[in-house]
């Protein structure tokens, strides 16, 4: 039991690290198609560069939960019961972002469409935002007592260093969407991604950076950075570069990077804590005293190892088949066709004689 609890603590990490990746640039598109777009055939363009990927992206997040549920159940009690109010308001963002897709096509009316587009641009913005203020409450620490139940309310969830991380979260997301869309999109709404990309990328770099001394000088003793966070930074000056030169691709895997690192670094701080008490240290939730037992562990990773590459397999397959650019043209309204032109009328020849009748009018 020793090393499946790691290992699954591992996995966890990984679960949520590839979650914020892939739906990261989904929620930078959500929060940006408004902006990309200036009238429907572009927004919708924008929509679809992320419409065939979306759901499959959101997946990643509820492995995540059930990962948490089924190899530490105490982890997942304790969490999920502390942020309940904030998990309905993530589920009422979630679900906003997947109507807003799915209806927002169904009726040819522009308030109907322009309701999705605000709750889609919401529902983007509030999810990461959430997500991240409840991994910021993670490592800096909630009121847990002795028998692991969450003892604050939800004012105590709202946390500056948790809610910076959520503010730092938008932004990269923000950051990430706009390079997406610079790989996906062509003529005008490629320009308006390049300029939104140039914007965001100054407040992300300061934000990251900000971010990464923060939670070095408050969670570590060391003095010099470990390599995770040094990663973070390296990753997001780069992007920031790379966004201002005009190389949308290496942009794109500089944001990347950057919000790989950043959730890495939040679980690498974590460990071997879950959950850290503010209450007292001795209350703090580990990864030994939440875990399931052995037996679960052991299926659990039989069940990983042989589904994971399927569905690894299966995302990349996805991607592949829908890597082309989207053109807001594909959108556009065909003009009605214009009636066939009715052949001209003939006209009426003038009668000319005939070489028999002059002759038989000459006699």
């Amino acid at each position: 039991m020793t090393g499946l609890v790691p290992f699954w603590f591992i996995v966890i990490a990984f679960f949520w690290t590839g979650f914020f990746i892939l739906e990261g640039f989904d929620f930078g598109v959500g929060m940006l198609h408004d902006l990309v777009g200036t009238d429907d055939a572009s927004r919708r363009a924008a929509i679809n560069t992320i419409g065939p990927l979306w759901d499959g992206n959101e997946v990643w997040l509820i492995v995540a939960g059930a990962a948490m549920f089924a190899a530490f159940p105490g982890w997942y009690a304790t969490m999920f019961s502390a942020l309940n109010l904030a998990l309905v308001l993530l589920l009422g963002a979630l679900i906003a972002r997947g109507l807003a897709f799915e209806y927002r096509g169904k009726r040819d009316n522009p308030r109907w469409r322009r309701t999705w587009d605000v709750l889609l641009t919401v529902g983007s913005l509030v999810a990461p935002l959430l997500i991240g203020v409840a991994l910021g409450d993670l490592l800096h620490g909630l009121p847990i007592n002795s028998a692991q139940n969450y003892t604050g309310s939800f004012w105590d969830l709202l946390q500056p260093y948790g809610i910076f991380t959520g503010i730092t979260l938008v932004l990269i997301c923000a950051l990430h969407g706009a390079t997406f869309l610079c790989l996906k999109t062509t003529d005008d709404m490629l320009k308006r991604s390049e300029r939104l990309a140039r914007r965001i990328a100054p407040f992300t770099g300061a934000a990251v950076v900000a971010w990464v001394i923060w939670t070095h000088v408050t969670h570590t003793t060391a003095f010099f950075l470990n390599p995770i966070e040094l990663l973070a930074i390296l990753a997001v000056l780069t992007a920031v570069w790379l966004v201002y030169d005009n190389h949308a691709g290496f942009a794109f895997a500089a944001t990347t990077v950057t919000i790989a690192s950043c959730i890495v670094a939040i679980f690498v701080g974590l460990y071997p804590n879950v959950m850290v008490s503010t209450t007292n240290a001795a209350y703090n939730l580990t990864v030994h005293n939440t875990a399931s037992g052995n037996y679960t562990l052991k299926v659990m990773t039989v069940v990983a190892v042989v589904l994971l590459p399927v569905v690894l397999a299966y995302q990349t397959w996805t991607y592949y088949v829908f890597r082309k650019r989207v053109s807001k043209q594909e959108f556009q309204a065909s003009p009605p066709p214009s009636a066939p032109a009715s052949p001209p009328s003939p006209q009426p020849s003038s009668p000319t004689a005939t070489p028999g009748a002059t002759a038989a009018s000459a006699d």
